[in-house]
């Protein structure tokens, strides 16, 4: 009997070793799969990135210091987690309230001693500019700064290809699918809900006030977010930004007028609702003139989604509340 007892202690021992042996290969299995799968989210430098200007700019490693001279691309780099990295910054740039701390390198004219004292590994310009610094480009390019000149986006696509370009310059791809991901779906679910809008509201928006009234046309990226929401931009039949015949302006009577400079004029709805001669336009007989964040409707970052949805809530907030 002992005998027979020593043999099942030895043979449930052996078992214990065999399962916990068969454990920890699952476990090494598991940690392994693991490990891999972090490999294959790493960016893997060098990388190649084709920027706007068609330049093929190689970056050797992951980017410790950047300077972004646009306020689009700085939105994007912090969007991304790298507010560390940014060290300098246009004198336009106000968010995230961080990049307002950041050295300021410049606004119509960037200073280029600036810029090379910051020592940066990347410059990310913008391709709305670029025309206007190539011989400052050449000279960063000459103090062997990469520079990447990002694209002037004028719709979503385009917005979500300036996103990839910086998170593959920047070594954070993985992060700029997951924000672009995020934008398409919020993006879904406003034009899901904008479908349920019967009647069209016919609207105005104002980038510039009164007497010279600037206003977006066809072609422009606030008439594709009109679009978007399914509201009628009245001055769609004319191309990029125009300057606004007021005369014409009554006769088409907009149901909601849209501000966008209140951050820099001082009552603005009421002056639009006080304007003369246009008492008998909708918009100004019910009270629908409305303020909206001008940089979230026209700066072309990860915010673009969230400024058609205040237009949406701001046109039609019995559907968007």
């Amino acid at each position: 009997m002992k005998k027979l007892y020593s043999i099942l202690v030895v043979i449930l021992l052996s078992l214990g070793v065999l399962a916990g042996c068969a454990e920890q290969k699952e476990q090494g299995k598991e940690e392994n799969k693991t490990d891999v799968v972090k490999k294959s989210e790493e960016v893997a430098f060098p990388v190649t990135v084709t920027d706007a200007l068609k330049n093929k700019v190689i970056i050797e490693k992951k980017p410790e210091k950047i300077v972004s001279l646009m306020p689009s691309n700085t939105e994007i780099a912090f969007a991304l987690g790298l507010g560390k990295e940014v060290v300098g910054v246009s004198d336009f740039d106000n968010y995230p309230e961080e990049a307002t701390k950041k050295e300021k390198i410049g606004g119509q004219e960037i200073n280029l001693e600036k810029i090379i004292s910051l020592q940066p590994d990347l410059v990310l310009a913008h391709a709305s500019t670029a025309h206007n610094s190539q011989d400052g480009i050449k000279q960063l390019k000459d103090a062997g700064i990469q520079v990447v000149v990002v694209n002037d986006a004028q719709n979503f696509e385009q917005v979500y290809d300036s996103i990839e370009m910086i998170g593959i310059a920047s070594g954070e791809k993985k992060k700029a699918d997951e924000m672009i991901k995020g934008m398409k779906d919020k993006l879904a679910e406003i034009k899901a809900k904008a479908e349920k809008i019967k009647e069209k509201k016919k609207v105005l928006v104002e980038v510039s006030p009164a007497p010279e009234i600037y206003s977006p046309g066809n072609n422009t990226f606030m008439n594709d977010m009109l679009s978007t929401i399914h509201a009628e931009n009245i001055v769609n039949d004319q191309e990029g930004w125009i300057k606004i015949d007021q005369e014409a302006m009554i006769k088409r009577n907009p149901d909601t007028i849209i501000t966008t400079y209140g951050y820099y004029v001082k009552n603005a709805s009421d002056q639009v609702l006080s304007r003369k001669g246009w008492e008998s336009v909708n918009a100004i007989k019910n009270k629908q003139v409305i303020e909206v964040d001008s940089d979230r409707v026209t700066r072309s970052g990860p915010r673009i989604v969230e400024g058609v949805e205040e237009l949406a809530k701001a046109i039609y907030p019995e559907i968007f509340k």
